[in-house]
């Protein structure tokens, strides 16, 4: 089994707080985690229809089969349970459950009404570049990666992407969806998500994005807000301090993994990923992605923004750290060109920041310290993250 950063992080909180309340995307290895941990308390997942139906209909008879608590999945399609675990976690603090599930909206939801104070609330996502590091597996070429994806049922039961991801997409929508939300024509939702793969990296239009998928920009908001709660997508920020009045304000979309983007693009191996003309946005993703990881895995939430201005001077990645932001460029070019420092120099002449803290990671081999500023390998970002 592979080591998950997160267990620790479990494993620490588990004496703190009476709930352990456990998010992420389908499949990113939340059961496995759980189960690794929590072997003392009985295991429920309540996909199963007999058992959802009797914690609906007798939620206190349910829940006194657990007297010392339980690992509850897929919680969230059992509202009903959350005011009762309250009462049980209230009345003894011996007791001790973990709810987890796929959906973050319905999950959160219940917990800001019945259990805020009493749950840590974590996210798990698929596996880090660092994590696999430390099963020895690395990679070569960063488009390895970005095609393979980082979901742990590639790796640990060894299916090829082009068989996973498409079986991935398909259950996602018939299960996760429905139950967010009634999505009538679910072609055109599935033909939404391929628009947004599209627009990877790029700044969010929503007028754009529902013009191009036939639908109005009220629904193609309701529908972006269910591919956040299912963690298929999420937005960057722009950075929020006014360096310079004329900036972007509008989000940057991301997935969450790039191995689904490339599913959805049609992209079938990693020689297309070579020589598809937005290679640089993919890899900008999978750069991202594991800033964002990083924070996650860690029980923190990730300060990371980007900033853009109106004549498209642009940062990629600002990692805010306290009161000290740190700028970065990202490159999927593997030579190392003075160029890559423009907008970074840019960026100095208005913040006064210190050479030693402009950073490019790129697709090359070395690291290097110049006049300029760093230039960071993609395969040195786990030990970047760490000095972070």
């Amino acid at each position: 089994m592979f080591k998950r950063e997160l267990d620790n992080i479990i494993r620490h909180l588990r004496n703190k707080f009476p709930v352990i309340t456990l998010t992420g995307p389908r499949q990113s290895g939340k059961t496995t985690l759980i189960k690794s941990i929590y072997t003392d308390i009985p295991y429920i997942n309540l996909e199963d229809i007999d058992v959802r139906n009797y914690a609906i209909n007798d939620p206190r008879g349910f829940l006194s089969n657990y007297p010392k608590g339980a690992v509850l999945d897929e919680v969230q399609r059992v509202p009903e349970l959350f005011s009762y675990i309250q009462g049980i976690v209230d009345n003894d603090k011996s007791v001790h459950f973990v709810l987890s599930g796929s959906q973050n909206f319905l999950l959160l939801q219940n917990i800001t009404q019945s259990l805020a104070g009493r749950a840590a609330v974590l996210k798990l996502l698929p596996f880090s570049l660092t994590e696999l590091s430390k099963e020895k597996i690395i990679f070569e070429k960063y488009e390895d990666v970005i095609f393979k994806g980082l979901y742990p049922g590639i790796y640990d039961k060894d299916i090829d992407p082009v068989f996973f991801y498409p079986s991935y997409i398909n259950t996602y929508i018939e299960k996760d969806v429905r139950q967010i939300k009634n999505i009538d024509n679910l072609n055109s939702f599935s033909g939404f998500i391929k628009l947004c793969a599209g627009r990877t990296g790029q700044i969010l239009n929503l007028n754009s994005l529902a013009t191009d998928a036939g639908i109005s920009p009220n629904t193609a908001k309701s529908w972006l807000s269910i591919l956040e709660s299912s963690y298929i997508v999420y937005t960057l920020q722009p950075y929020h301090k006014n360096y310079n009045k004329r900036i972007i304000k509008s989000p940057k979309l991301y997935f969450y993994d790039t191995g689904l983007v490339c599913s959805l693009l049609g992209i079938s191996n990693t020689q297309q990923v070579q020589t598809y003309y937005a290679k640089g946005a993919l890899f900008e993703n999978l750069i991202i992605n594991e800033f964002v990881k990083n924070s996650f895995h860690k029980g923190q939430t990730p300060d990371i923004y980007f900033w853009q201005n109106k004549t498209k001077q642009e940062i990629d990645l600002i990692f805010e750290r306290g009161l000290n932001p740190i700028p970065f460029e990202i490159k999927s070019g593997m030579t190392m060109q003075e160029n890559h420092f423009s907008n970074l120099k840019y960026w100095q002449k208005l913040t006064g920041e210190d050479s030693s803290n402009l950073h490019v990671i790129y697709g090359g081999e070395n690291d290097f310290k110049t006049s300029r500023g760093n230039y960071v390998s993609w395969q040195s970002l786990s030990k970047l993250l760490n000095t972070l």
